[in-house]
């Protein structure tokens, strides 16, 4: 009952501040109103095609940013950084520790770390000029795909690129500016992907040997029932410990891209 009394008091007062506002609003006075208006109109353009082009435009930037999330997995060393680090919580089997914001949250700022000379150079060399107004959009992008490109092509298997670039039927390039960006970006990302999978491989070697070891051992000793991961888990918690493993890991990644 006090449940139901307390919805009918709340539902009175916002149905009284509805009223209060209809009538300041029908009366026409300024009253001071913490909900702001929202007006719409639609309508034809004035303009010949200024109008309408900005609206394409604005349509094109606000589909680009939607997909700036993929554009940071694909297209940077996000997708490898972050594959590890999910292998390294794995092969511990500490289940969820470290969480998984740590995990994104590291992975994000070495993805910037890793990424500063290839995302100043886009600055300088495009993203500046754009807004100095020394170069228009067609240009700018052009400018900052080709440091990318760079960067992906350094790190791309010649098998993988020459997968798409085959299926397309694209002309062979002459140089890294000439490889097309939907051919390269795929190719970067399953090159990514089998790097990624290598590097925890070997990450999955000494624990799994700690974890035959522990099951080896409790079947000689009759013990069974015991689950082998609760007593393995510390011993390789402990290991990771002692060799650093953090230290070990970020270093090999930071050393995969040099």
């Amino acid at each position: 009952m006090k449940r139901k009394n307390l919805i009918s008091v709340i539902l009175m007062v916002v149905i009284s501040v509805f009223l209060l506002s209809l009538t300041a609003s029908a009366a026409g006075t300024d009253v001071t109103n913490p909900i702001p208006g929202l007006n719409v109109n639609i309508g034809t353009s004035s303009a010949a095609g200024g109008s309408s082009t900005n609206t394409v435009t604005l349509l094109l930037l606000l589909t680009v940013l939607s997909l700036a999330p993929s554009f940071l997995i694909l297209m940077t060393s996000f997708t490898r950084i972050v594959i590890v680090l999910g292998f390294v919580r794995t092969s511990l089997g500490t289940q969820q520790m470290p969480p998984n914001q740590v995990l994104i949250g590291l992975a994000l700022f070495l993805t910037f770390f890793i990424m500063s000379p290839t995302l100043g150079e886009v600055n300088s060399t495009a993203l500046q000029p754009y807004l100095k107004g020394e170069i228009n959009q067609t240009q700018a992008f052009q400018t900052a795909s080709i440091p990318m490109k760079k960067f992906m092509f350094k790190h791309t298997r010649q098998k993988d690129l020459k997968l798409f670039l085959d299926y397309s039927k694209a002309k062979a390039p002459t140089g890294v500016e000439d490889i097309p960006i939907t051919s390269l970006v795929p190719a970067y990302a399953i090159s990514e992907l089998k790097s990624a999978f290598q590097m925890g491989f070997m990450i999955f070697i000494p624990f799994l040997v700690i974890d035959m070891v522990v099951s080896s051992t409790l079947m000689a000793m009759g013990m069974m029932m015991l689950p082998p991961v609760m007593i393995s888990l510390p011993f390789k918690i402990l290991l990771f410990i002692l060799v650093d493993g953090w230290y070990l890991v970020v270093r090999s990644l930071l050393l995969s891209y040099g």
